[in-house]
Parts: structure tokens; sequence; C-alpha cells
């Protein structure tokens, strides 16, 4: 299968990367990505065969010779998201959900998918835990976890007769791979380092249903995409924590650089 994927050069989405990667099921990623995967981050050797870099600039607008070339992949993987802080409401509304919401009509206009097999749009939604403290009161606005929450209500609505399917997880509290320590230099700030190191294992240990072990989430959602699970439409973490049991563990991949 074919996906794309959004987010690349975050922390579950650069995860993801590496998942769909090593899946030998995923015969192609397709980064939709405003920049370039990172010089830093080590990959699995087969990235450059099985990887093809979209650059885009606008998440609001898709010509529609884009929106026909993504269309044509099996699955998208949206993953594109960022700490609140230092965001006006109104900047991370657009990056929650404008942007999403702009690529899902896009791909419902190109009419993506077919009855035989429809298309997934897996939305990772917000993180359930921000280590700072300082964004909770917007993302609740914004990312809500009630039936309101715009994007999570949205989304499935607006597939409603077609041939794509909506598939939400609610991811808990993650960090970057302690097998990816260039992971954490660069993609986590030293505040967020210690706060990882201080609350990391307090959440694992007490609320373990709020914790979702990155190389775990990777896989489930890859595993997602690929329609395990077709007729369930959102995933709390702890779903993902049993679910992803079920998976069968991929083999370690030997590593290249990008």
């Amino acid at each position: 299968m074919r996906i794309v994927l959004t987010g690349v050069t975050g922390v579950a989405g650069l995860t993801i990367y590496r998942a769909a990667l090593t899946d030998p099921a995923v015969q192609q990623v397709t980064l939709l990505t405003r920049r370039e995967v990172p010089s830093w981050a080590k990959l699995p050797a087969n990235a450059h065969q099985k990887t093809e870099v979209i650059l885009h600039t606008d998440f609001k607008t898709y010509p529609s010779d884009l929106a026909r070339r993504l269309a044509g992949h099996d699955a998208l993987i949206w993953a594109l998201g960022r700490s609140a802080v230092g965001m006006s409401e109104e900047e991370y509304t657009e990056l929650t959900y404008d942007y999403t919401l702009s690529a899902a009509r896009a791909l419902k206009e190109a009419g993506a998918g077919s009855a035989e097999k429809p298309f997934r749009f897996v939305y990772l939604s917000g993180e359930n835990a921000d280590p700072t403290g300082k964004s909770g009161q917007m993302w609740a606005r914004v990312k809500v976890r009630r039936s309101e929450d715009r994007v999570e209500r949205e989304l499935p609505e607006l597939f409603e007769g077609t041939n794509i399917t909506a598939h939400i997880y609610r991811p808990g509290y993650f960090f970057p791979s302690k097998k990816y320590p260039e992971d954490r230099r660069n993609q986590r700030s030293t505040l967020l380092r210690v706060a990882d190191v201080a609350l990391g294992p307090a959440v694992r240990g007490l609320i373990p249903s709020h914790y979702s072990p990155i190389e775990d989430l990777g896989r489930f959602v890859v595993e997602v995409a690929k329609g395990r699970w077709p007729q369930q439409t959102l995933f709390r973490n702890a779903d993902m924590r049993e679910l992803v049991k079920s998976v069968p563990p991929l083999a370690e991949p030997k590593h290249d650089e990008l």
C-alpha cells in the first residue's frame, strides 16, 4: 500500500515514518511536508527507495493536480501538530482545524478511494498532557475530548456517503525514543527534556492509560492506516495499548541517514 504522511519532522510523525518504512506491506511513503526530513534523523536503510517527498507550503490550499495525486494513495496519516505554547488561539485553531479539514475536503473533491478499497484518513488528535501546564485551556477549547470537538465530529461527517473513512486516535503522553538520542536533542527543548525525565516514569507507573510508548504509537497508527480495525472510528489511548498487543513486532531495521 501507499501512504501519505504529514508532520514527519515531529515526534509522532518521525516515529510513524520509521514504522511505515519498516513495514513490508507499505510500498511507498509520501511525505507531505514544508521541509525535507532533517539530516540528523536516523532512518531505515530503505528510506530512499520507499520515500517520495512533496514540499507543500500552504496546508489550506490544494491545487487539483496535487489533490488527485494524494487521492491516488491508500491512506493519509495526519500527524501535523505542535504544542500550543507560544501560539495564539487563532494560530493554533488554524493548525489544528483549518489545515486538517482543508486536506480532507481536497481528498473528498478528488474522489479518493473506491467502494472496494476505501481511502483511510487517520487523524492524530491532541496530546492528553502538556508537560509545561501552560496550554491546557487552549487545547481543551480546540481539541477537547468531547463529542463537540470540531475536528473529531466534522471529519466523519464530511466523509459520509464517500469512499473515505475517518479514524481518530487520541494519544497519551509521549516523548522521543531512547533509541534515537538525536531525536531528543533536536525535537525537544531543554525544558521538555527535563519534563520527560521527571514526568515520564510517573505517567507510565501511575496512569499507564495516559502514556503512549512511542514505538507502539508508530506501529499502531500504521496498522490503522492499513485497515486492521476498519469498523472502529475512535481509538482512545487505552484502546491502542490493548490493540497493539495483537500486532506482530517488526524486525529491527538497519539504519541509514537521509
